[in-house]
């Protein structure tokens, strides 16, 4: 084995300071060390200094002279949480020694620390705020001003604000108020003005003569940098009725009001708008503040050139809206200037202002003429797009408040306000969509507004307003529904976009049905019969057929009807056909008699074209020189059918195609105007149907009885679609093969019943009530099955029992088309309950 080498030992770097461990016995000399840049060294420091103030009151002293507290102030923020820890540490020891810079020093520290949340918890559940109470009188500024501000960063936890109230904080905040240090007072005052928010803390501070302290300081000129702090305590205090009475009685409500009107500083003027908007939250208060003429005060801040003065006076006057006087006052003199500041750039004065108009039109007709006569509708109209969802909500209320009196409402429906409604009806604001659907329902009782409305794109989102979670955004789309179904265009755009199948769901919940949506379920059916007959099966004697009508026959729920428009342009199926009525005389164009010898066409008028119709011409135009006159692209399948029908001229000559070539020349200018107005669709003319009516109106109608009438007029629509069939042979009534045949010559499964000549149960009882409706006589129309349908109509009993001459309540008839034309049958009698059997 090698000899061992002896390992050697690396000297240490030059650069590197050797430990030394020193010893001290001095405290002079461990303050020092509170200065070393080593946090282990200052940990100890703090450590030894904590040991040696903790062993009597005359260390503390000792430390207090070497300068230890200037240097524990520094490491109460120092990044280590050992050195911070120690520090504290040592002011919590110190701090039990009554010097005043003990005082000082550890306020100080307090108030830094109480800014953050979890150090004011800390604080007060250390009983911390008793301590501090009693040091607002200590003979010290910098004492009093360090624990004024550490309670005021306390109380605005709910708890310390809670709990200062018990301690008899008042007196000695009152008393900071006579500082001749304006920081202290600002302080002070800042800190009454967050207790002060609780009820008990204002009973306190009126009991100790705080408002007369608030009013002298308003009074004195010199004290103005307090003045908003004193106004903002004030209007805490003025939410009291007894505090409001008790300035009134000192004339000190005068003196404030006064003190406002002639206050040039901004941020005093809202304060006192403030002030006087929380007061007047409470009814007496009101009362007392309107005894006071504070809207005089209130409309003169709507001159001042400062926003926030206008938004605080706009609320104050809010508020004050509340008191009937008030409100007639605001309504003579405010009203104008309000109008004023819907124009203004700043939204917030905006909303404020309208809010205001808003609770000035509420049950006052007299003030929303007055918004008119200030020319506000042209500003409301616009707010209902403005960026804030308060000045929209509120926009809408103003104009619903003034939409009730007719005049206003057609000078809003001028201004556009339905157009303006399509973007707040598709908000997400519960309170703008609910404003905005009751503007709706106020504006849509007029046709033009409701055409508006439709033409805007406005009916779809308030449909889907129906599927509002929000009761009453529910309650009131239901209505608005109902006013917008009151005419068929309108009724039938809401059926297509499903608002019949949302109310039909709601109506099925109990927890979601209301009184409006029932009703608008019964009013948009009733304005789209075509729907409801389909839907329900039933049309009563309230619901008249009117032109556009048709049969599509039973469909099943969920499943939505087609337009007539639609249906005419499909393709020929083996589907039932659709019956449509459309009686509807055309003014425009020259007529022209003519006696076809077809048969599937009675009608002996060459009709005009209507200018509502755009795409097609009518199908009774049968000259050779009328299709040429077919304007290019696709024509409807009424429009191909007309080549097909024939007739026979009772002349000829030069007259007869001078005549034909005159009615060419107006059929072709009627034809370009309407290429040029793109008007909406209309089915061609039913002129057959128009003949009937005319026919029945002249017959039917001079007889004396209602029973006669509907006895004729049961004769007349058998004889026209086929006549009576007896029972047995009722198999071999070839009303289908006929329809059918209708169906092939028109290419298309939508028929008007003009041309139905072999007319079953369902053809014979729509065509009763459609003229039935047309010479006034009530009947209803129900569907059953397998092709069958009735009418039903009320009719005295013409052979009383009993008592001759008394008067009996009328009975229901089914009148017979079928069998025995013109039998009644009473509702419920075996032949009645039979007619209605398959």
């Amino acid at each position: 084995m090698g000899k061992k080498v002896k390992k050697e030992v690396e000297p240490p770097p030059k650069d590197v300071f050797d430990p030394l461990l020193i010893e001290s016995k001095t405290a002079a000399t461990v303050v020092l060390m509170l200065s070393s840049p080593e946090e282990e060294v200052l940990a100890k420091a703090c450590d030894a200094i904590y040991k040696f103030a903790s062993k009597g009151d005359e260390n503390k002293v000792t430390l207090l002279g070497l300068g230890a507290v200037e240097r524990l102030y520094k490491l109460i923020s120092h990044e280590d949480p050992i050195v911070r820890r120690n520090a504290m540490m040592v002011f919590g020891i110190m701090a039990s020694n009554q010097d005043v810079v003990i005082h000082e020093f550890a306020t100080l520290c307090l108030a830094q620390m109480a800014v953050e949340y979890t150090t004011k918890v800390q604080i007060f559940e250390q009983g911390g705020l008793e301590p501090l109470i009693r040091l607002l009188d200590s003979p010290d500024p910098d004492v009093k001003k360090n624990s004024v501000e550490c309670i005021y960063l306390l109380v605005q936890d709910f708890q310390s604000r809670a709990a200062v109230s018990e301690l008899n904080v008042i007196p000695p905040l009152l008393e900071l108020l006579k500082s001749e240090y304006p920081v202290i007072q600002l302080l002070a005052l800042q800190t009454l003005e967050v207790i002060s928010k609780d009820r008990e803390t204002r009973i306190i501070l009126g009991e100790n003569q705080g408002l007369d302290c608030l009013l002298k300081i308003l009074e004195t000129n010199e004290f103005n940098d307090l003045h908003v702090e004193a106004l903002a305590v004030l209007g805490n205090c003025l939410e009291d009725v007894h505090a409001m009475q008790l300035i009134q009685q000192t004339g000190g409500l005068k003196k404030l009001l006064s003190f406002v009107g002639d206050s040039t500083v901004p941020d005093i003027q809202k304060n006192a708008a403030k002030a006087i908007a929380k007061a007047a939250y409470d009814s007496e208060n009101r009362k007392i503040l309107n005894e006071e003429e504070v809207e005089t005060c209130l409309i003169n801040l709507l001159e001042i050139d400062n926003d926030g003065v206008k938004v605080a006076a706009s609320q104050a006057i809010s508020a004050m809206c509340e008191n009937l006087s008030s409100k007639r006052v605001f309504g003579l003199q405010g009203i104008p200037q309000l109008v004023e500041l819907l124009s203004s750039n700043n939204e917030e004065v905006k909303e404020a202002a309208v809010i205001a108009l808003a609770n000035l039109t509420t049950a006052s007709p007299s003030n929303s003429s007055t918004v008119a006569e200030a020319e506000g509708i042209e500003p409301l109209v616009k707010t209902l797009n403005a960026q804030r969802d308060g000045a929209v909500a509120n926009a809408a209320a103003v104009l619903t408040n003034m939409a009730m009196q007719e005049p206003l409402r057609l000078s809003i429906q001028s201004h556009g306000a339905m157009s303006a409604l399509a973007e707040p009806l598709r908000s997400t604001n519960s309170q703008v969509q609910s404003r905005a659907v009751l503007l709706v329902a106020a504006l849509g009782c007029d046709a033009d507004a409701r055409a508006e409305l439709r033409n805007a794109g406005g009916l779809g989102p308030l449909v889907e307003l129906l599927h509002s979670k929000n009761k009453e955004v529910r309650r009131n789309a239901c209505w608005a529904v109902m006013v917008c179904a009151s005419d068929e265009l309108t009724a039938v755009e809401l059926c297509r976009l499903g608002a019949l199948d949302i109310l039909e769901e709601i109506n099925l919940s109990t927890g979601r049905k209301n009184n409006f949506s029932e009703a608008a379920l019964e009013k948009l059916l009733d304005n789209n019969l075509s729907q409801k007959y389909s839907q329900m099966g039933y049309l009563s004697s309230s619901n008249i057929i009117t032109d556009g009508f048709y049969d599509y026959g039973q469909i099943k729920p969920g499943i939505k009807l087609l337009s007539l428009e639609e249906l005419s342009m499909q393709e020929l199926t083996d589907r039932r056909a659709t019956i449509f009525i459309n009686a509807k005389p055309q003014e425009d164009v020259l007529a022209v008699e003519e006696k076809p010898q077809n048969s599937s066409y009675e009608q002996t008028t060459l009709s005009p074209v209507s200018r509502k119709s755009s795409r097609e011409k009518s199908s009774l135009l049968v000259s050779p020189v009328e299709e040429k006159q077919e304007p290019p692209g696709r024509r409807s399948s009424f429009s191909k059918s007309s080549s097909r029908e024939k007739g026979s001229r009772k002349g000829k000559g030069k007259k007869e195609e001078e005549k034909m070539i005159d009615v060419t020349q107006v059929i072709s200018k009627v034809q370009d105007e309407i290429n040029q107005e793109n008007a909406q669709w209309q089915p061609p003319p039913d002129f057959v149907l128009l003949d009937y009516i005319n026919d029945a109106s002249k017959t039917i109608l001079p007889l004396t009885t209602t029973r006669e009438q509907v006895v004729a007029l049961a004769q007349f629509v058998a004889d026209k679609m086929g006549g009576a069939i007896e029972k047995e042979k009722l198999h071999d009534f070839s009303w289908e093969l006929h329809i059918s045949e209708i169906e092939y010559e028109l290419k298309s499964n939508v028929v008007p019943i003009g041309k139905v000549k072999k007319g079953t149960f369902y053809h014979r009882a729509l065509l009763f009530k459609v003229i039935a409706d047309r010479i006034g006589i009530g009947c209803s129309l129900v569907r059953g099955e397998y092709n069958r349908a009735w009418n039903e109509v009320k009719l005295v009993d013409d052979s009383p029992q009993g008592v001759t001459g008394l008067l009996l309540p009328p009975q229901e008839y089914i009148v017979d088309l079928m069998f025995e034309p013109g039998f009644l049958m009473k509702q419920g009698s075996a032949e009645a309950d039979q007619y209605k059997r398959i």
